[in-house]
């Protein structure tokens, strides 16, 4: 059975680099960005995702590497 994408379960349009805490669960204790087939998000979603978190990234919301 295959997961249900979590941003169409949540009618969630747009992926804001602003939303850390949606962001944080796609990310590993790591801070890398777990694959769409752990997740179970969609392509298009997914490379919206990681754009987002690139951005968040970029921006100092979210770190590069977690120790």
């Amino acid at each position: 059975m295959k997961k249900q994408c979590f941003f169409s379960q949540n009618n969630i349009q747009h992926i804001d680099y602003k939303d850390v805490d949606i962001l944080k669960k796609f990310l590993n204790p790591h801070a890398r960005i777990i694959s769409k087939k752990k997740t179970g998000v969609t392509s298009k979603n997914q490379r919206k995702l990681s754009l987002a978190v690139k951005r968040a990234r970029f921006m100092g919301l979210l770190p590069f590497v977690s120790r």
